[in-house]
C-alpha cells in the first residue's frame, strides 16, 4: 500500500504544474485579430512578436499575473500595403507608439481550467481596462526537459477607445473599417530558469 501511495504521489508531482514564473515563448505564441471590412466580412491579422512574463499556479489561479508586450511592427494582414497603412499615423503610428502592452491587476477563477484576467491594455498611447477570457491548455515538458504551459485568451475591444479612429463612411452608411476588434491570444510559456 505504501508503494502504491508513493507511486501515485510521484505521478501526480511529475504531471502537475506547480506555481512558477514563465517567459512567453514568442516562437510558439501569437496574437490574432479580426475586424469588419465594409460591414460584410471580417479581415484577419496577427502580431507575431509577443514577449513578456507571467506567473501561474493552477492550485491558486487568483494569484497568477501577467505582463506582456507586442511589437506593432510585427503586424501581418497578408497585404503589405494595408500593413503599411496600419503602421502609419492613421492607425497605430508605430514611429510614436511601437508597442502594445497588457498587465494584469486581478484574476477571477471560473473553473479549474478557465479564468478571467482583468488588466490594463495600452494601445496607441491610450490605456484602458479590459478583461480576457482565458482557458488553460495544460502543462508539458518539451524534448529538452523544459517545462511549458499554454493558454488561449479572447476579448473584444472598440478600437476608437484607443484613439484608432480612421475610417470612411460608405454610401450605405456602413464603415470601411469596423469599430469592434475580436482578439485571440495563443500563449505558450517556458518556465523561467533560476
Amino acid at each position: 500500500m505504501k508503494k502504491f501511495i508513493a507511486l501515485t504521489l510521484a505521478t501526480l508531482m511529475s504531471s502537475t504544474c506547480w506555481a512558477a514564473d514563465y517567459d512567453i515563448d514568442s516562437a510558439h505564441s501569437s496574437v490574432t485579430f479580426k475586424v469588419k471590412h465594409l460591414a460584410i466580412s471580417s479581415v484577419p491579422g496577427r502580431f507575431g512578436d509577443v514577449s513578456g512574463k507571467f506567473s501561474f499556479d493552477p492550485a491558486k489561479i487568483e494569484a497568477s499575473k501577467a505582463d506582456a508586450t507586442i511589437a506593432v511592427t510585427s503586424i501581418n494582414t497578408m497585404d503589405a500595403k494595408r500593413d503599411d497603412h496600419l503602421k502609419s499615423p492613421d492607425f497605430f503610428d508605430v514611429a510614436k507608439y511601437p508597442k502594445l502592452t497588457f498587465k494584469t491587476n486581478k484574476i477571477d477563477k471560473v473553473s479549474d481550467s478557465a479564468f478571467k484576467a482583468h488588466g490594463d491594455l495600452t494601445i496607441h498611447g491610450v490605456t484602458k481596462p479590459v478583461t480576457l477570457d482565458v482557458t488553460y491548455g495544460g502543462a508539458a515538458k518539451d524534448p529538452w526537459g523544459k517545462e511549458r504551459v499554454a493558454f488561449e485568451a479572447k476579448t473584444l475591444i472598440n478600437r476608437k477607445d484607443f484613439g484608432l479612429t480612421w475610417s470612411k463612411t460608405l454610401e450605405t452608411g456602413g464603415l470601411v473599417v469596423g469599430d469592434d476588434v475580436q482578439i485571440t491570444l495563443e500563449i505558450e510559456g517556458v518556465k523561467a530558469q533560476g
